[in-house]
């Protein structure tokens, strides 16, 4: 009853756009990764960088990082052959290579088994697998002090009135306040 010459080109076309694409799902196991999600910045095997790195994409790194990373609404990568002597602010964080440091994520973070790690890691869940080397402290608790410094909103700095308490007003300035308001109503 179907016959395929029934169909235009222009039907055909339409039928196969507009299906979804599928994209395979990650292991439950691993964080992801910029080439897992498609995008992402690398720092390549070749590349050395001392500072401070900042952005809002993913980032995998591969070469020698020194100093401060801070992507704080994304994930973090150092692949195998990365090695990084920095504090790294993240939302997920996976280690493959060597980092000597602190490791600060607001979601987790995971070691695999080759990675070599000195320092501290501070984030509510971390997976370390069979083989991995780590020496240093880890903090899971996710009310710690530390993830809500590195991760607040700024609202402490933003000194909004309505957060400060009340202060008491003098007997005279209020008494000179209500009258200086009502001509003011008498005049509207």
């Amino acid at each position: 009853m179907f016959n395929k010459r029934d169909t235009s080109p222009a039907e055909a076309d339409r039928s196969t756009s507009d299906a979804p694409v599928r994209s395979t799902p990650e292991p439950a196991s691993s964080a992801p990764t910029p080439s897992a999600k498609g995008s992402g910045a690398v720092i390549g095997a070749s590349i050395h960088i001392d500072g401070t790195l900042k952005g809002d994409e993913d980032l995998l790194i591969q070469g020698k990082v020194k100093g401060t990373v801070e992507l704080k609404n994304n994930s973090v990568t150092i692949g195998e052959s990365g090695h990084v002597n920095a504090d790294i602010y993240a939302q997920t964080i996976a280690v493959e290579g060597r980092l000597d440091g602190k490791l600060i994520a607001s979601e987790r973070v995971v070691i695999r088994k080759k990675a070599q790690i000195k320092g501290t890691i501070v984030a509510p869940r971390v997976t370390l697998e069979d083989g991995a080397r780590f020496n240093g402290s880890i903090d899971m608790d996710p009310e710690t002090e530390a993830l809500k410094a590195a991760f607040s909103s700024g609202s402490k700095a933003s000194g909004k009135p309505s957060e400060r308490p009340a202060e008491p007003v003098p007997a005279r300035a209020a008494s000179e306040k209500s009258s200086d308001q009502q001509p003011a109503k008498s005049l509207l």
